[in-house]
């Protein structure tokens, strides 16, 4: 989406999310415009202006849509962002409408653990599908004659990264497309179609509107031919937000900067705590120097996210330890205001350790969260 004039100096991350998407001011009227509930719109005559019917565009959806093209491309013009009901259903729309029978796609074996049910329906339909971890570039070793690329960097939930830039310049000199799940990283902290991606895919259920309360995906993409496949996929299979929802999104893109350094500031110092505990093995986070991602991370990423992944010695000891803990929820998903912590292992399809833990940092007093992680490591100790 272009910028408006009002646009023009826009140049800081905080300063683009709090006014991202924004109408032009209107006297009397708000400056964000409340959700519009439409299932239709006047129409007489021929078939004309961009609101026809509800599942087709909505003007809240235009808002939103422009507001996050803003983050993830921002001062261009030749990027398009459409909104989706959820992050699957923007990953389903790339992958199904970019593939056909016959057509080969590389997806990391280590991602989103949704990854496997996507994968035993496209080869229902006829497309070979190959798999290879995010770490080490590893991708490149299965990439020969593919029609698309998978990416995810950092991975869910490992958190290993790949590097970018690479892989596209390998995929696009054969001719192959490349979509990122951006979902970890978010436009702040990354931004993959500045990295080359034909796509930037989310789920905006995260850390994007931050307060576990919305369901929502997006598909940013600058190949026009290819983003048409996609709105047609969205209208085909009805995967459309409710205008609530989008206007929900939107309203807390306002705070997005201010939450992810937030975040980002409290989940290093949660990772630089848990490196002095000898119980702990397997400390993941891009943001630590020695981490074995970092220096990749470092040269394509802004911030490092809000991930923190480690293993406990037994399924008991996290069990007991995800009991103890008093800021941190035990819940699914991540990037919320509040912590949360998980024992991944319980939904059986990630390839991790019984004692695997998967902790989303969120907006509390860093020192009030990190007392709180090692005292409930000191009260799980048998």
């Amino acid at each position: 989406m272009s910028d408006t004039p009002r646009d023009q100096g826009r140049t800081g991350d905080g300063t683009r999310a709090v006014r991202a998407g924004l109408p032009e001011p209107v006297k009397h009227e708000p400056t964000l415009p409340g959700p519009v509930f439409a299932a239709h719109f006047h129409l007489p005559g021929e078939v004309t202006g961009p609101y026809s019917y509800g599942r087709d565009d909505n003007p809240t959806w235009t808002l939103l849509e422009r507001a996050i093209g803003e983050l993830e491309a921002p001062g261009r013009d030749d990027v398009e962002t459409l909104v989706f009901a959820s992050g699957m259903a923007a990953i389903s729309s790339v992958l199904f409408s970019q593939l056909r029978a016959g057509d080969a796609v590389v997806l990391p074996s280590d991602g989103y653990q949704v990854l496997p049910l996507v994968r035993a329906q496209l080869e229902a339909y006829g497309v070979e599908v190959r798999t290879a971890p995010t770490g080490g570039d590893a991708q490149l070793e299965v990439l020969d004659g593919a029609r698309l690329l998978w990416i995810e960097s950092p991975s869910n939930p490992g958190l290993d990264v790949c590097d970018i830039r690479r892989l596209v310049a390998a995929a696009h000199a054969q001719g192959t497309l490349v979509a990122v799940d951006n979902t970890l990283a978010t436009p702040l902290g990354q931004r993959p179609l500045e990295l080359g991606a034909d796509f930037s895919v989310a789920s905006g259920t995260k850390q994007l509107t931050g307060h576990g309360d919305v369901l929502l995906g997006y598909v940013a993409g600058r190949d026009p031919e290819a983003m048409a496949a996609v709105r047609r996929w969205r209208k085909i299979v009805g995967a459309i937000p409710g205008p609530m929802e989008a206007w929900l999104a939107h309203r807390s893109i306002a705070t997005l900067q201010l939450r992810v350094d937030r975040q980002n500031a409290t989940a290093l110092a949660v990772a630089e705590s848990l490196r002095q505990r000898p119980e702990v093995s397997g400390l993941r986070y891009p943001g630590l120097p020695d981490d074995p991602s970092h220096k990749t991370a470092s040269q394509q990423m802004r911030r490092y996210g809000c991930v923190v992944s480690f293993t406990l010695p037994t399924r008991a000891r996290a069990e007991r330890f995800l009991e103890a803990l008093r800021l941190v929820e035990d819940a699914t998903s991540f990037g919320g205001v509040r912590s949360t912590a998980e024992r991944r292992r319980r939904w059986g399809g990630d390839a991790v350790p019984e004692g695997f833990i998967r902790m989303s940092v969120g907006a509390e007093d860093p020192e009030d969260l990190v007392a709180d992680v090692l005292r409930a490591l000191d009260e799980s100790a048998e």
